[in-house]
């Protein structure tokens, strides 16, 4: 490869983009591979074949339109990691419904928001995840179910949801369970599904993932089937998986990280999808990975670094591991040596992307010299194109920062029901803005260096200072609130509020904290509150979130992470 005279690149690539609909990439894997294991669930005691897969996906879709679901409508999944997560993506593809990922971290305003916003019609949902009562949450925001006939719920709060499917088991007034939903369809659905085959196009969008909005209130990145299908195909090429692979999938399947990366990536390459728990526990991973002898494994850095620091570490057998993906947030450089060194992952990847770009677009590979793997985020993905550009959208040359951009089939349709939101991202010649700060090395690698937005990432969930700001406002005691993130060693990044309180209030660091709770998502609760006469400010007025960082680093002793 010629060195670059600018920061400007192009994944020109002599393997083409996958022209069919997830379902018919889904049908074509169970023809090629049916009787390959597909898919593990350890806490499930799940084994399915591709064609044991099949079956399960065929029931599913043709319970879905039993249910009176029409292609186009939208479908919430509000879990953990199961076996019912898989069904049920791999179902709504072949029905034609457009999955909506809602975060199990969710809360009530959370989740009536995304619920409304997108006009859900369904809702498979478990029936509870660690401290989280789904159901009885699901019950406050809409006490109709109580006498709901299952399919015909008409909700206040909720005024497009009609269907609620739970997962827990037993019989739930107003809702199916996800048995119910297995036997609702017959063979005039599945008639139907083969109709529809042939009417689905790849285009078509497919699945919308809620991330935090500057606004305060989360955009719905709406994906389309090319989107998920060709990101998950060249994600596995990066790490040239085969039929050979088992992938350890322990990040969240609600998540690019899961589902496009994991769950497409398998399908498409014909590996194996291992999910070793509901959600991330250290000691589960290790076991699974031995047990299960996985060649695969994903994760976050924090992750990696709780598993590296497991008590028992070196007892576990990880000789199988080969390859994986270390993302979400900004890898430490000393953690991947140590995953190259002890955790025998010598072909372990690097990937950089976001929700709206399908999510990667840039990953090293596997045969990328090791000081490029462990302190870059590679180079550009096949068919994708990226510029780095200056505040007036120039071009830099090779080296300099800028903002970072990227086109090509990866890049969402837009944000759902927001065009004042997708012209902003999105622009005429169909760059998206990332908002990200990045270099491109003369030899095509690229370094994210920082954010334009304040954006802060924890533990590998984006997070937006303005939305918490936003929730906070509502507290009658408070009078003004900015949040800044601050370096965190677990997690990378943590979150200080720094509060001012109207005149005569008082209240102290976990009264809002407890204001929080239950409301907005666990991460996205202050770690630190800091009580305040005044911010910061330039002569015009300006909030400077930058000195309000530094202050609170000086203040609390917080280290700077070292990261690629």
């Amino acid at each position: 490869m010629p060195e670059l005279t600018q920061s400007y690149v192009h994944g020109a690539s002599e393997t083409p983009l996958i022209g069919h609909t997830i379902g018919e990439q889904f049908e074509q894997a169970v023809k090629r591979w049916g009787d390959r294991e597909a898919l593990v669930v350890r806490h499930q005691n799940v084994r399915w074949t591709f064609a044991d897969l099949k079956e399960k996906v065929d029931q599913c879709a043709a319970g879905l339109l039993a249910m009176g679901l029409e292609p186009g409508d939208r479908i919430g999944i509000w879990s953990p990691n199961n076996s019912e997560w898989a069904v049920t993506q791999f179902a709504t593809a072949k029905a034609g419904l457009i999955l909506v990922n809602i975060n199990p971290a969710y809360r009530l305003a959370e989740l009536e928001y995304a619920l409304n916003k997108v006009g859900c019609k369904a809702l498979v949902t478990a029936a509870a995840f660690k401290a989280s009562d789904y159901l009885g949450m699901l019950r406050t925001l809409a006490p109709e179910l109580d006498q709901a006939t299952p399919g015909d719920l008409h909700a206040e709060k909720l005024p497009s949801l009609r269907s609620v499917v739970q997962l827990g088991g037993g019989d739930e007034s107003g809702m199916y369970s996800f048995g119910d939903l297995m036997a609702l369809g017959g063979q005039t659905e599945r008639d139907k599904l083969g109709v529809l085959a042939g009417k689905l196009q790849f285009d078509d969008p497919i699945n919308i993932q809620f991330t935090s909005g500057t606004t305060g209130l989360p955009k719905g990145a709406t994906l389309t089937h090319h989107n998920i299908l060709n990101n998950g195909y060249f994600v596995g090429g990066a790490q040239k998986l085969g039929e050979q692979d088992r992938i350890c999938i322990p990040v969240p399947l609600y998540h690019c990280f899961g589902m496009v990366m994991g769950n497409l990536a398998s399908i498409t390459r014909g590996a194996t999808m291992v999910y070793p728990g509901e959600a991330f526990e250290p000691d589960s991973v290790l076991q699974t990975v031995q047990d299960e002898k996985c060649t695969t494994l994903y994760g976050v850095p924090t992750m990696f670094i709780a598993e590296l620091e497991h008590p028992e570490f070196k007892s576990f057998d990880l000789s199988s591991l080969r390859t994986g993906i270390m993302a979400g947030s900004p890898c430490p450089v000393e953690v991947m040596r140590r995953v190259v060194d002890e955790m025998n992952m010598s072909e372990v990847t690097i990937a950089y992307g976001m929700t709206e770009t399908s999510p990667v677009s840039f990953q090293t590979s596997t045969d990328d010299p090791l000081d490029k793997r462990v302190s870059t985020v590679g180079r550009i993905q096949p068919h994708v194109e990226v510029k780095v550009v200056d505040a007036d959208g120039r071009i830099v040359a090779p080296g300099e920062n800028g903002e970072l951009c990227t086109r090509g089939y990866s890049v969402m349709l837009g944000y759902w029901d927001d065009e004042e939101r997708t012209a902003e991202a999105i622009d005429e010649a169909g760059w998206m803005h990332t908002g990200d700060l990045a270099t491109i090395d003369a030899e095509g690698y690229c370094n994210i260096v920082g954010r334009i937005k304040d954006m802060v990432i924890r533990g590998g969930e984006n997070v937006y200072p303005r939305e918490i700001e936003e929730f906070l406002y509502r507290n009658p005691k408070i009078e003004d609130v900015q949040v800044v993130g601050v370096p965190d060693v677990k997690y990378g990044e943590e979150l200080c509020a720094w509060v001012k309180l109207r005149e005569g209030e008082s209240a102290d660091e976990q009264e809002i904290k407890e204001f929080c709770r239950g409301q907005i998502a666990h991460y996205k609760i202050p770690r630190y509150v800091k009580f305040v006469d005044e911010f910061p400010m330039t002569v015009t007025g300006k909030v400077q979130k930058f000195m309000m960082r530094e202050q609170t680093v000086a203040e609390l002793g917080l280290e700077e992470q070292k990261t690629a």
